[in-house]
């Protein structure tokens, strides 16, 4: 605890950065997965059945937009979201298949004060409850601290939406609280849960997630022996 001359408790002292780190991917490389940029010519295929009109509208139920309503609305959207630098949308490749089978965003990009949220985030079918998804987010919080250095990663969901909050605990986001009418979308009410993961707790949760990720820790038929949750 750090007190000032008048006797007030003080935060810790924190050295000025003289470069403000903003994210530049052009690939993340992992065992099952790879991050890229997200780039209209090589990705909007592979994205189509994922984000286009006939995407599933279940993976739509918490996000702000709807689907695009048919091919050129689309195409409008994933160029807007190729030339966007916040948020700055990323595509999760598959490394065996080649298929773009996901996409995330680094948003709220606050470069001064080395805060970072993670969001925008679509699992096809494919991606959902496996291996890769859990290697694409770890590859992600990898980049954001050893990388960027920031101190403080975000994550925000629809309190109602307890698939993402779960998947939040798991990586070893911790629960910050919830800010009440927080927004409306879609003409309804949204409470928002906020979590958030520090520098400081980094190490620790690389060291379980990549002991979850290793092959021993997984049978023949690809099932888990131990769960993230449990390390």
């Amino acid at each position: 605890m750090r007190l000032n001359r008048f006797n007030q408790t003080i935060g810790d002292e924190i050295e000025d950065e003289e470069i403000e780190e903003i994210p530049v991917i052009h690939c993340l490389n992992g065992n099952t997965v790879q991050i890229e940029k997200l780039n209209y010519s090589k990705h909007s295929e592979d994205l189509y059945p994922l984000l286009g009109p006939s995407s599933p509208l279940e993976l739509w139920t918490y996000q702000s937009k709807l689907p695009p309503k048919n091919l050129a609305a689309y195409e409008h959207r994933l160029r807007k979201m190729e030339e966007s630098d916040d948020p700055y949308y990323l595509v999760i490749v598959d490394k065996e298949s080649r298929n773009a089978d996901g996409s995330f965003a680094l948003q709220s990009i606050d470069s001064k004060n080395f805060a970072i949220e993670v969001g925008h985030v679509f699992y096809s079918k494919n991606l959902q409850k496996t291996i890769q998804a859990t290697e694409a987010q770890f590859l992600l919080a990898q980049y954001v601290f050893e990388k960027l250095k920031y101190r403080r990663y975000v994550w925000k969901c629809d309190s109602l939406n307890k698939a993402s909050w779960h998947a939040a605990e798991r990586l070893g986001f911790k629960y910050e609280g919830t800010f009440r009418q927080e927004k409306i979308y879609k003409g309804r009410n949204r409470d928002t849960a906020w979590f958030s993961m520090l520098d400081s707790e980094w190490p620790l949760n690389k060291k379980r997630i990549l002991k979850w990720l290793s092959p021993e820790n997984f049978d023949e038929g690809g099932k888990q022996i131990h769960s993230l949750s449990s390390m």
